[in-house]
């Protein structure tokens, strides 16, 4: 930004209003390294005048027709960046090649939103299977890279792949019963004129097949690792019981994970919240509506998804877990945790207890 003036309006008012006039200089265009002025913002409305100040970076906007520019947007790409950097530095910190992992998951995971699955829906094909093989594939490399090859792992991916499939059904036969168009966003209404055969509604299915994708990888990568470490610490569990255990840590980690889905959504709707709000509509009204409709029947399909992936993945991996078990492992008699191994009874009087005397030098002895 190379100016701001605030002066009155070069056109008449009746008012006495002023108006702010804003001169960039483009660094690409016809017009690069040359002045280049905004034309004038009234500033009787505050919201309409773009709040800059001199060495500010914004965007702007170039229309061929009558060689005009105007402005975009504030230029956000640097504070951007550096809060990648630092999310990435954090989690590389605390988790290490785990969090490498994570994060080249999570690279390829946007690579295959823009490149497949963007390209794939404008080109006519149905947005919800090529949701469901995002989500797939998502899943498939995501746990691989991040967990390894092994079959912790593949229990998890069993578990997710099946929680999403019940998931799958379960929007389908809802999203459907509700009729939802899609047409209620200025997005949704947008895009039609831009991609003509793109199916509105089996795309806001598949939008939600993909946001619950992440919360069942993390609710089946926990309660298989759950289970194992169960089996771990005690290898004579059998299958029923790692199961019951899995399932108790799972239901106290569902509640936590729903509300977290339902913090999610209302969270990223709430100027829309607010809008109805202050329409003084009934909460029963309010609900009715498409935009908040969509944001319940996601929250609540991809609960029930959550809620199923924590018993079929524990099971799962109950299953495995038991049958790695010796026979003679099972038959032992089970060891309280930090205590001693049991002594024979022809040891329990010959043995002296020892003593501190034991660990020093003794007389006599050369070291």
């Amino acid at each position: 930004m190379d100016s701001v003036t605030d002066a009155p309006c070069s056109y008449e008012t009746t008012d006495g209003s002023f108006c702010r006039s804003l001169v960039v200089i483009p660094e690409e265009g016809p017009d690069a390294g040359a002045l280049v002025s905004l034309g004038e913002f009234s500033t009787t409305e505050r919201r309409f005048a773009p709040d800059v100040a001199v060495g500010d970076s914004v965007i702007v906007g170039y229309e061929p027709s009558t060689t005009s520019y105007f402005f975009a947007d504030r230029d956000r790409r640097l504070p951007l960046f550096w809060l990648v950097v630092l999310f990435a530095v954090v989690v590389v910190a605390l988790a290490r090649l785990r969090g490498l992992l994570a994060l080249v998951a999570m690279g390829l995971t946007l690579v295959l939103l823009v490149v497949f699955v963007a390209p794939s829906v404008l080109d006519g094909h149905d947005p919800l299977l090529v949701s469901v093989l995002a989500a797939s594939t998502i899943a498939f490399v995501a746990l691989y890279l991040t967990h390894g090859f092994s079959p912790s792992t593949t229990i998890a991916l069993a578990g997710t792949l099946s929680a999403l499939a019940l998931t799958l059904l379960i929007s389908w036969l809802f999203f459907r019963a509700a009729q939802v168009t899609g047409l209620a966003t200025e997005e949704g209404l947008t895009l039609p004129f831009i991609a003509e055969g793109v199916n509105l509604s089996s795309l806001i299915l598949g939008g939600a097949i993909l946001g619950a994708l992440g919360a069942l990888d993390d609710v089946t990568v926990t309660q298989v690792v759950t289970v194992s470490e169960l089996s771990h610490q005690n290898p004579a569990l059998r299958a029923r019981q790692l199961t019951a255990a899995g399932i108790r840590v799972g239901r106290e980690h569902i509640a936590a994970t729903v509300n977290t889905l339902l913090l999610a959504y209302v969270g990223a709707s709430m100027p829309l919240l607010l809008l109805f709000a202050a329409t003084d509509q009934s909460l029963v009204m309010i609900a009715n509506s498409e935009l908040i409709a969509v944001e319940i029947l996601r929250t609540l399909c991809g609960s029930i998804g959550l809620v199923a992936a924590v018993p079929v993945t524990t099971a799962l991996a109950a299953s495995v877990m038991g049958t790695r078990m010796s026979p003679r492992t099972s038959d032992r008699p089970k060891r309280i945790p930090n205590t001693p191994p049991p002594v024979a009874a022809d040891q329990t009087e010959t043995s002296p207890r020892p003593d501190w005397q034991d660990f020093g030098p003794r007389d006599g002895l050369e070291l």
